[in-house]
This record gives C-alpha cells, structure tokens and sequence, in this order.
C-alpha cells in the first residue's frame, strides 16, 4: 500500500514510513502507516480472527493500540517524539472481523513539554471510537 505524504519533507517522510513499516509490533498487528503530515497521521488494519476477543468482535485494546498509533505518528510528523502519559478512550460501536479500522490522529496543542492529541477510529464509515490522549515531549 502506497503511504500519502501529507506535506512533509521529503526525508522525514521515508523516515516516518519505514519506521512505521518495521516496528515489530505494528507488523504483528498488521498495522500500516496510510497518510502522514504534520500533525496528522492515518493508520490502517484489516481486522483479523487474531484480532477478537472471546465475544467473537475486535478487541478494545486493538482499538485503542491503533488510535495510540495514529496520535504517536502524528506527532512524529512535526518532528519531535513524545511518549502517552495519559489515554482516553470511548467506544461507540465494534468492529467485525474483515473490517478495515483506520485511526485518524491529530495534534491539538504541542507545548514545550506537552503535546495534545486525540484521534477518531473507523470501521468503514462506522464510528468506532474516540480518543485523547497526552504526550510528553522527549527530543526533537
């Protein structure tokens, strides 16, 4: 799948995607990166057998693991990194196996030490979920 560049420089942009393409995680889940910009980011997954919890739908934590993504790398798409100090969630439907999610993350606020995201997950067109998330800014 071809990653959108969203208005980032050339060379952060290859850095971005080829780090979201080997993170060791992202590939267990199946994550990709679908756009990324300056404060924006969009990840994606097909939603798997693997990916339910005993209810027979998409676990939370899939959910929230990519909405947590999606706001990490759009962060990362102003040129800093932060890692969550805190993490809000609410889920507004599920999502069924075979289900393309995709995780919209943007940037509220970046200060000095704090940066404030949040991010909207789809299933399709579905709502999903919303999330807030606060990060603590660690390099630049």
């Amino acid at each position: 799948m071809d990653v959108v560049n969203q208005g980032l420089e050339k060379e952060l942009f290859e850095h971005l995607k080829t780090t979201v393409a080997n993170a060791p995680i992202y590939q267990l889940l199946g994550i990709e990166a679908q756009l990324l910009g300056a404060g924006y980011a969009e990840l994606r997954l097909v939603a798997t057998q693997g990916h339910t919890n005993p209810l027979g739908i998409i676990h939370g934590g899939i959910t929230c693991f990519i909405a947590d993504g999606a706001m990490g790398n759009a962060i990362r798409g102003l040129g800093v990194n932060g890692v969550t100090v805190d993490f809000s969630n609410a889920f507004t439907a599920a999502a069924q196996v075979g289900d393309t999610i995709v995780a919209q993350g943007k940037v509220l606020k970046a200060g000095k030490h704090m940066i404030y995201a949040e991010a909207y997950i789809y299933s399709g067109e579905k709502l999903i979920g919303h999330c807030k998330g606060t990060f603590l800014r660690t390099t630049d």
